[in-house]
């Protein structure tokens, strides 16, 4: 298997993963008991649920530079605007890392939201190309799927569940912040 067959499994997997996550914990953040758990379990690591959020973003960016980099495939319109949303992630949630500041969620929490619902419309017109509303007239096709991991794993898949799990992180910093 090449380096780009391994780098876009792991991608893929860790999509998966992202989902499993922030499904676990917006169900987690949804009970009251589950609020609870959670703040008591992360009493005093507050500050590395920015960090994972951080890193979360990292990956997401470091991948999207990698497939279009090092792998060269074209973004898409779509894909520019998630990146759009994407790369200040980094900057953002890196600032609340360095400053400890768990209320770095308020700045943050627009950012991954916009890009979730960019990301879910673009995988649903990869998968009905029918639903393009034109939105990339020109260049690399929106409705195209270079990757399929596993069958379904497309690229706008693996931003919107990056985009999924920054949003369940940064929802949970402000439960943590409210409840302290």
């Amino acid at each position: 298997m090449s380096y780009y067959a391994t780098i876009v499994t792991i991608l893929g997997i860790l999509a998966l993963v992202a989902v499993a996550l922030a499904s676990g914990l917006g169900l987690a953040l949804a009970l009251p008991a589950g609020r609870g758990r959670l703040r008591d379990a992360l009493d005093g690591l507050e500050r590395h649920v920015i960090g994972w959020a951080w890193a979360v973003s990292f990956i997401a960016m470091t991948g999207s530079l990698y497939l279009s980099e090092i792998a060269h495939l074209l973004p898409c319109s779509l894909c520019w605007y998630q990146r759009i949303v994407m790369y200040p992630l980094v900057l953002v949630l890196g600032v609340g890392v360095l400053r400890g500041d768990l209320g770095v969620w308020r700045f943050a929490i627009p950012l991954p939201v916009v890009g979730f619902l960019i990301a879910a419309y673009h995988v649903t017109i990869q998968w009905m190309p029918n639903l393009d509303v034109g939105t990339c007239a020109v260049g690399a096709p929106c409705t195209g799927r270079y990757v399929a991991v596993f069958g379904f794993v497309s690229i706008p898949t693996m931003a919107g569940a990056a985009f999924l799990l920054i949003t369940a992180l940064v929802m949970l910093l402000r439960t943590l912040e409210r409840e302290s």
